[in-house]
């Protein structure tokens, strides 16, 4: 994945390419001098071996609306595929959800009600915390047209 740095809150058009060679972007919110939202998700899943949030889900075959096909031929019943996906990891997507927002109050020093992400030991989500500060400094430190290239893998760890 490439994540551009964007001069001001444009959304942010992702390149990525999966395991199985086939090419997207990814369309998403963010820009300027705030961490891409889908980058908040790499780096908060993965730094808490989320397995099935939002980056696990692209890698099992999801395609979101916010995702353009670019290249790389798509597996045979892709769209049922992505759609049974979605229902079936519901509840999943939305605990990365939950999770990614509750880390990323977390590194802007918000407070956040335990009950939130009670699943969650504290300590491991003040060090995703620490971990998406210095994300962000890293992400503020790039001028404008800079990228940020990442690779993601499956993690070990928690659904």
């Amino acid at each position: 994945m490439v994540f551009e740095r964007m001069a001001d809150r444009r959304p942010v058009v992702t390149p990525l390419t999966r395991d199985d060679g086939v090419a997207f972007t990814l369309r998403g919110a963010g820009g300027g001098e705030d961490l891409p939202h889908d980058l908040v998700h790499l780096l908060v899943e993965t730094e808490l071996g989320v397995r099935d949030g939002i980056w696990g889900c692209i890698a099992d075959g999801v395609v979101w609306g916010s995702m353009t096909h670019v290249s790389g031929r798509q597996p045979p019943q892709a769209r049922p595929r992505s759609e049974r996906l979605k229902k079936e990891r519901r509840d999943a997507i939305g605990r990365a959800e939950t999770l990614a927002d509750a880390v990323a109050r977390l590194s802007r020093g918000e407070a956040v009600p335990a009950q939130q992400v009670a699943w969650v030991p504290a300590a491991e989500l003040h060090r995703a915390a620490a971990a998406l500060r210095e994300a962000r400094s890293r992400w503020r430190a790039l001028r404008p047209g800079e990228t940020w290239d990442l690779e993601w893998r499956h993690p070990r760890g928690r659904s």
